[in-house]
C-alpha cells in the first residue's frame, strides 16, 4: 500500500455529552484529539478530519476538514464517504478511519487491518474484539477502498445508515485485537467516561 490517508471521524453531534466536540475535551494534560493524532500520524501518510459546522474551530491542527456531503447527520458512513471523496482527489486508493473520541486505539491498527484484508482477499477490513461469546466489530475503525465510494454514496441516498449492513454487502475482513485486560477501542460518550479514561492512562 503506497499512500494511505487517515480520516478522523468527528462528525457526530455528541448528544450524550450535551453537544460540542468530544475530541476537544481535556484528557491527561492534553485534549482527546491530541491522543488520537499521536496514534494515527505514524500509521498514515496524511490525515484529514471529518467534522461538520465551522471548520475554524480545528484550524490550529492544520488539517483538511471535510464535512459530510449528506444532510442531517446520517452517521459514520457519511464521514467515511467524505474521507473517500477527499482521498479520491489525492489519487489514493484506501483510507484508514478512526473515531475522534477513542484515545487508546492500537498503534498497529493499520498493519493488522491490512493483513486481515489481504489474507481474506476482501475489499474492506474492520477492527474487532472478542466479547463474551460474541465478536464485536468496531465499524469506525476500518480500511476502506476509494473504489467503492459511489456505491456508498448511492446507499446513503437510499437511506442506509448502519455501517455493517453496507460493509457486509461487499465482503469485510475482521482484524481481531486483544481486549482481555484493556479495551483499546474505549470511547468517550458521556462525562463519566472521561473519568474512566483518566484512570486508564
Amino acid at each position: 500500500m503506497t499512500e494511505l490517508l487517515g480520516v478522523i471521524l468527528a462528525g457526530g453531534q455528541a448528544s450524550r455529552m450535551g453537544g460540542g466536540d468530544k475530541s476537544l475535551l481535556p484528557l491527561a494534560g492534553k485534549r482527546v484529539i491530541d491522543h488520537v493524532l499521536e496514534r494515527l500520524r505514524p500509521q498514515v501518510t496524511a490525515m484529514a478530519l471529518n467534522a461538520n459546522g465551522d471548520p475554524e474551530r480545528f484550524a490550529e491542527f492544520n488539517l483538511p476538514v471535510v464535512a459530510d456531503s449528506v444532510a442531517e447527520f446520517p452517521g459514520p458512513l457519511a464521514g467515511v464517504l467524505a474521507g473517500l471523496d477527499w482521498a479520491a482527489e489525492r489519487g489514493a486508493k484506501y483510507i484508514l478511519t478512526v473515531a475522534a473520541d477513542t484515545p487508546f486505539f492500537p498503534m498497529d491498527l493499520q498493519v493488522r487491518l491490512e493483513q486481515a484484508r489481504l489474507a481474506a482477499d476482501l475489499p474492506i477490513a474492520l477492527a474487532a474484539t472478542q466479547g463474551p461469546g460474541k465478536l464485536y466489530r468496531h465499524p469506525t475503525f476500518g480500511l476502506w477502498p476509494v473504489a467503492l465510494r459511489e456505491d456508498l454514496r448511492q446507499a446513503l441516498a437510499l437511506g442506509l445508515r448502519k455501517v455493517v449492513l453496507w460493509t457486509d454487502q461487499h465482503g469485510t475482513a475482521e482484524a481481531l485485537f486483544p481486549s482481555d485486560h484493556f479495551d483499546p477501542f474505549f470511547n468517550i460518550n458521556m462525562p463519566e467516561d472521561l473519568v474512566k479514561a483518566e484512570a486508564m492512562q
